[in-house]
């Protein structure tokens, strides 16, 4: 920690407290002033424990649309990747984006603009919920068919696929409203929500799926039509909760404000394309896969594909107090703490995600034995557990520090991890297996590619790559001592969040005001 310490600016060894006036809410102040360790940990594992029994919710399901047959497990197979791409960016990456406009807000004092990007994140996510929708609905065919499906596995794809993207605006919805409340540091109402999603799932997926009494069986499409009602309630705990008045921020009628809606997209944009890199990664190894060895050893490879999946949500436990963290502290201008936070956050995800996969390559069959019998299911999805399984810990400490460089404003370099570990994944598994190399040297191709993603964004962030283009702390506390407090009128008095605002001041970047000018007359 000395070393990278050394490599911020001066000011930085010598920074002063927060300086948190009573006014502030005590959320945001146990952000800025708490230990990391048990405030990180506090926060994170309602988020790890419910996230996790999310996650096996959808195993569940996959588990019972395997007793439709291997057709139909490989039809899912190839919709999960777009599916899991839809919850990636509506949570991690808009949402990401939404969570860290928030938490950089209050951190920074700007109570109006964290009100007003409730609306806007709403706004937002509605509209990219609507062009996902389309996109899938409208191509579906051809992009389950180029990642190798075909004949019954094809047809059940399209099953499925076509009820949960005729949906999936709801699922954007719901995470909109999950992210702006993480983004005020609660994990325990969105995770409340899920449970409340998980524990009717279990029952309705099954009851859909195969029917019983007036119920009809639907089939594969079941399960779809499942994950949308559970996901309709969660929508109205999550509104329930906004609405009565008990969250930091309020939903608010205010005018549109165009520099809110670039806050969320500057960084949900970026967070965007990381998770098109990953999404892109696995459909293109499917199609690898099934191009190379048909639909048997895309069940396959889905199936095990699936537990890296399943790290996504327990690395986001971590992940989302880790925005709301580093994203209040870079707001107060607290740059040492805030890359603490990341350090010891990655270091969590790096131990939690390596130990799933080690335990995976050791006992193969102990995860895939769940799922099917198909011989060549089992050795297609056992050669890539046993080889990509020990570089799990590598993805667990990049996504964590991606989740932290949202908080920070700064993606870069996940970014560049990200495409590093596409062209090596993908390039270098198509190029091995037009040598004519098997399979098992095709994964050999993503697991150093994850590698090569965790210590790339690991090494960037602790040399100091957020602050290298920002003004010192010591030009933040000089400029904020001639600032009103976060609560208060340039003339001292209370400021009434729902009062006009002043207008704009010059400030750091990480403190700026979103306000445009015309919020004098707002």
């Amino acid at each position: 920690m000395s070393a990278v310490a050394a490599g911020l600016p001066q000011a930085a060894a010598a920074e002063p407290a927060a300086a948190t006036p009573p006014a502030m809410n005590a959320r945001t102040r146990r952000l800025l002033q708490g230990a990391i360790v048990p405030t990180l940990l506090a926060m994170a594992w309602p988020n790890i424990l419910v996230m996790t029994a999310q996650a096996s919710t959808g195993l569940i399901e996959t588990w019972w649309v395997s007793r439709l047959g291997t057709d139909a497990l490989a039809g899912m197979a190839l919709v999960f990747p777009g599916f899991m791409m839809m919850s990636m960016l509506s949570a991690g990456a808009v949402g990401g984006g939404i969570s860290s406009a928030v938490a950089r807000a209050l951190g920074a004092g700007r109570r109006a603009d964290a009100d007003a990007l409730v609306l806007h994140a709403i706004l937002v996510n509605l509209a990219l919920g609507l062009v996902s929708m389309l996109l899938f609905l409208v191509f579906g065919r051809p992009i389950y068919a180029a990642m190798g499906g075909r004949g019954a596995s094809l047809e059940a794809a399209l099953s499925y696929s076509n009820v949960v993207f005729s949906g999936v605006v709801l699922v954007w919805l719901m995470n909109a409203l999950a992210s702006v409340i993480r983004g005020t540091g609660n994990m325990l109402v969105p995770s409340l929500a899920i449970c409340i999603g998980v524990v009717a799932l279990i029952p309705l997926s099954p009851l859909l799926i195969f029917g019983w009494g007036p119920i009809p069986a639907l089939g594969i499409a079941g399960g779809g039509l499942a994950v949308l009602a559970t996901t309709a309630l969660m929508i109205v705990w999550l509104g329930a909760y906004l609405l009565s008045g008990r969250c930091v921020v309020k939903l608010r009628r205010v005018p549109l404000q165009r520099a809110l809606f670039v806050d969320i997209l500057r960084v949900g944009g970026v967070g965007a394309l990381s998770t098109l890199q990953t999404t892109a990664t696995v459909a293109l190894t499917t199609a690898l896969v099934g191009t190379h060895g048909g639909p048997d050893a895309v069940a396959g490879y889905g199936t095990g594909a699936r537990l890296e999946y399943l790290l996504i949500p327990i690395v986001f436990g971590l992940g989302a107090p880790m925005v709301a963290l580093v994203g209040t502290n870079i707001g107060a201008g607290q740059r040492e703490r805030a890359l603490r936070i990341a350090l010891i956050g990655g270091a969590l995800a790096f131990a939690a995600t390596e130990a799933i996969g080690l335990a995976a390559a050791v006992w193969p069959l102990g995860w895939l034995g769940l799922f099917g019998h198909d011989p060549r299911m089992l050795e297609t999805g056992s050669a890539y557990l046993r080889v990509v399984g020990p570089c799990y810990g590598f993805f667990g400490l990049g996504l964590s520090l991606y989740f932290a460089s949202q908080g920070a404003g700064r993606l870069a370099w996940p970014l560049l991890g990200g495409m590093l570990r596409l062209v090596i994944a993908v390039g270098g598994g198509w190029m091995l297996l037009r040598l004519g190399a098997s399979l098992a040297w095709g994964f050999a191709a993503l697991g150093l590619g994850l590698l090569v993603y965790g210590a790339t964004v690991g090494t960037a962030i602790a040399s100091g790559v957020w602050f290298r283009d920002r003004p010192g702390p010591a030009a933040h506390d000089a400029e904020a001592a001639r600032e009103p407090g976060p609560l208060q009128t340039a003339s001292g008095a209370p400021l009434n969040a729902d009062a006009p605002t002043p207008g704009p001041r010059p400030r750091p970047r990480e403190a700026q005001s979103l306000q445009p000018e015309a919020a004098a007359g707002r």
